[in-house]
């Protein structure tokens, strides 16, 4: 939505009749071909964080006006979203920043500042063959969500055990883990779904793995829309 701005104003900025450029500007992707603010000329609608006035205005299909709050004297403002928070949409549904919410029964997921990070519920630990399990494999279990390593009868019995155990003493290990791990790494992609990666060994066995989660550092930009014209 443009801003109220005085008739005289308007007159000042909006000419008449309009005079465009006989070539529409050719638009970055994500940006749609919209009318400027005097609804004369077709231009490339700003986009978040984009710098905005009354003629260049934000792309009003995802939602961003231009804020003025923190310009001072009218200069300086950028495209924001309406409501003041960032949301981010994720198969179809919106979620408000802050907002925690299971896309499946393997991750839980949090919006944040426009993009969201997800945590495995389930264990993505690597197994490497042992002499006590030279053959680890890892199996869908009927009524259960997470997938789960099978050996031999004996190593099956222990596993069991070991899920059942609070805390990080594990009834494989005589002794208490020392735990230890890395930070969680950069996401590896800078727009869209990536995933980040440490090296721990806070796991049932106290072995060094590499473990990874989804993460999203902002969404990418949108394809620019169909044109009807």
């Amino acid at each position: 939505s443009a801003m109220a701005l005085p008739p005289q104003v308007c007159a000042q900025l909006c000419r008449r009749p309009c005079y465009c450029p006989w070539v529409p500007p050719r638009c970055p992707r994500g940006s749609p071909l919209v009318l400027d603010g005097c609804g004369c000329c077709k231009i490339c609608a700003r986009r978040l964080g984009e710098p905005c006035d009354f003629l260049h205005v934000c792309d009003q299909s995802q939602g961003l006006v231009c804020d003025y709050s923190a310009a001072p004297m009218g200069t300086g403002a950028t495209c924001n979203f309406e409501d003041g928070e960032e949301g981010c949409e994720v198969n179809g549904r919106v979620y408000r920043d802050g907002e925690v919410f299971q896309p499946s029964c393997k991750l839980q997921c949090r919006c944040l500042d426009g993009g969201f990070t997800c945590v495995p519920l389930c264990q993505e630990n690597v197994r490497l063959p042992t002499p006590d399990c030279p053959y680890p494999r890892r199996v869908e279990v009927p009524g259960k969500c997470c997938p789960e390593w099978i050996c031999e009868a004996r190593d099956q019995h222990l596993l069991r055990d070991a899920r059942a155990a609070p805390g990080p003493v594990s009834p494989l290990l005589p002794y208490p883990c020392q735990e230890w791990g890395t930070e969680w790494s950069a996401c590896s992609a800078t727009c869209g779904v990536g995933f980040s990666t440490r090296i721990s060994n806070q796991n049932h066995y106290c072995r060094l793995e590499t473990q990874r989660r989804l993460c999203m550092a902002r969404p990418c930009p949108a394809p620019p829309a169909a044109s009807l014209a």
